[in-house]
């Protein structure tokens, strides 16, 4: 059986640099009716789990480390014995969340991850976050961009540990590369594809963060 996309919402909240705000969260679910990977164990974890079931949790793959994509990963790690992946780059805010857990491995830029035989490639792609990282699944005409790219722009990168020139070079160079009918599916919010997006690039130049 050909590995499908699960979607899930949960909600909770983001805190960073002194202020906390209301999120709603995108969490994926790649896999068959066998093994699954989560990108982003968001909020809730039995909300997660009951989605995930009885199948083998391959990985949690954390996207960044912001504390609302990665608030339920020990738990649901520890519910399923699966490992949690983070770029190291992202250990930092890590461990503003998680201080006596650390991620059981790293990702870095072109490592592969394979779940009921589809691969998923590593893209580092920092600029919302120092580790930030996409996921291309060239089977599944997807990428994961976490919260690098969205349907009309980049990600945030007013806040501590980001940079809004380096996410326009991760989103150019890494993203709009990526074949025009290729869905991003995002950290939070709707769906989108490359090809919608990637004209619009200097506009976002333009406007600045």
């Amino acid at each position: 059986m050909a590995a499908r996309i699960e979607h899930l919402v949960t909600s909770g909240t983001f805190s960073l640099d002194g202020g906390t705000w209301d999120v709603d969260n995108n969490v994926w679910i790649v896999g068959d009716d066998t093994e699954v990977i989560v990108v982003d164990a968001a909020h809730d974890a039995d909300a997660i789990a009951a989605v995930v079931g009885e199948r083998k949790l391959v990985a949690i793959v954390s996207t960044h480390a912001h504390d609302d994509h990665i608030d339920a990963a020990p738990a649901l790690a520890d519910r399923y014995g699966a490992p949690i992946l983070l770029h190291p780059d992202d250990l930092e805010l890590w461990d503003t969340t998680h201080p006596a857990r650390r991620p059981d491995a790293d990702l870095a830029d072109g490592r592969q991850i394979t779940v009921a035989g589809t691969t998923l490639t590593v893209l580092h792609t920092p600029g919302h976050s120092p580790g930030a990282v996409s996921l291309y699944a060239p089977e599944l005409h997807t990428v994961f961009s976490g919260d690098t790219l969205f349907q009309g722009g980049p990600g945030a990168t007013g806040r501590s540990f980001s940079d809004f020139p380096t996410i326009i070079d991760s989103i150019r160079d890494h993203l709009l590369t990526l074949p025009d009918n290729t869905v991003v599916r995002t950290g939070h919010g709707d769906t989108t594809t490359i090809g919608e997006e990637a004209p619009h690039l200097d506009e976002w130049i333009a406007r600045g963060h």
